[in-house]
């Protein structure tokens, strides 16, 4: 009668109703908000999605992301495995490739004047920066929060890998795929407060046509311009641009489809799966993370108002040839802030089209953004 007793004790114990911490059932709430957003509401399901029942994993069983050496049992998690490919920035590397493989980048190419709409959209990451420092994070800390201003999760996880900020990579990881997921709610407010109803109604012309020529050389000497002066760069931008070469080459159609589509969701199960599982109670749970979240708020936020501000002094010098909405699409959330863009402008007129005229900020804001990570890495010696 005691071992049976004794057996029915243990496995009551073993259960994780007696092994988690009020933490954890916050956070498997926050699990479950997030899993609502993403099916409910549709906000990017994509990514929340895995994020989330990543997030609903580890706080349930915490040992699923740990490594051998922390494990009680002495094997590894499953998903500390995914996490490593994080840490490696092997996962972020192939998001860029897939990312080159399904986007056009021949409104970049048509409208040069984008770059500039892409770089000032960077203002936030900047802004943010310094605000971290002012709230007491390191430089390095500092610089991998910043990045959740250009609205670019992979880019987030590989700054943070690259500094060796690994405590940090779950609150910088999930703030930005969150806000990524948010830009159709975040954006709207900042673009009409900005700009008049007559700068939202203009139309602008249609873009000139792109030889495909043109659409070849351009990964190659992006590739090399940008990787000659931050050498850095290479594993994103060099990614990024090889995957549009795959693209726009023609000739390697199994590669792009492949890049595009089983690779890039494969990828993006792996990635959204292992962010959310570096959410458990102990690590999101504090003072940095909230300070990390308004951050992420804060670089967002002025990212939008830079693209947009300099879209409007491009419009004035333009003489209202350019609607500066599209500059919002600088962040490089590819291509939500390009389809926000198009929305808030269809609004004012249901008429007006901007999308493609969008896509070349938004290209620009992939670049600009993987370019201020370079940048970053070269201040720090990385």
């Amino acid at each position: 009668m005691s071992y049976i007793s004794d057996t029915l004790s243990n496995l009551v114990n073993q259960t994780a109703f007696f092994n988690l911490s009020v933490g954890n059932y916050v956070m498997i709430v926050v699990a479950c908000i997030f899993l609502y957003l993403a099916i409910k509401k549709e906000y990017e399901p994509l990514l929340l999605v895995p994020i989330a029942f990543g997030m609903l994993l580890v706080n349930i069983y915490p040992d699923i992301i740990l490594s051998a050496e922390e494990s009680s049992g002495g094997a590894a998690g499953l998903l500390h495995f995914f996490y490593l490919l994080d840490e490696w920035s092997i996962l972020p590397s192939l998001i860029f490739l897939g990312v080159g493989a399904m986007t056009d980048f021949g409104p970049l190419i048509a409208n040069p004047k984008s770059f500039l709409m892409g770089a000032a959209a960077q203002l936030g990451i900047y802004v943010a920066y310094f605000l971290a420092i002012f709230l007491g994070f390191n430089g390095k800390a500092a610089a991998a929060i910043s990045i959740i201003g250009g609205a670019d999760g992979p880019t987030s996880i590989f700054l943070a890998g690259k500094l060796g900020q690994t405590s940090l990579m779950g609150p910088i990881a999930v703030a930005a795929y969150s806000y990524m997921s948010l830009v159709p709610i975040i954006q709207p407010p900042i673009m009409k407060m900005f700009t008049t109803e007559k700068e939202r109604k203009i139309k602008m012309e249609q873009l000139r046509p792109v030889s495909k020529l043109e659409k070849i050389l351009f990964p190659i000497i992006i590739t090399a311009v940008v990787c000659l002066i931050l050498p850095t760069t290479a594993p994103l931008v060099g990614m990024l641009m090889l995957g549009n070469l795959f693209r726009e080459s023609g000739v390697v159609k199994q590669l792009t489809e492949t890049a595009s589509n089983a690779m890039m969701y494969i990828v993006v199960i792996l990635l959204g799966t292992s962010v959310g599982a570096t959410t458990s109670a102990e690590a999101f749970l504090n003072w940095d993370t909230i300070k990390i979240v308004i951050l992420g708020l804060v670089a967002f936020s002025f990212g939008t108002f830079g693209g947009v501000m300099l879209g409007k002094l491009m419009c004035k010098l333009s003489g209202g040839k350019i609607n500066p909405l599209i500059g919002s699409a600088g962040v490089s959330a590819v291509p939500m802030a390009a389809r926000v863009s198009q929305k808030v402008g269809a609004e004012a007129d249901p008429t007006n089209f901007l999308l493609m005229h969008a896509m070349g900020p938004n290209v620009a804001g992939v670049i600009g953004t993987a370019v201020a990570a370079g940048t970053f890495m070269a201040i720090f010696g990385v």
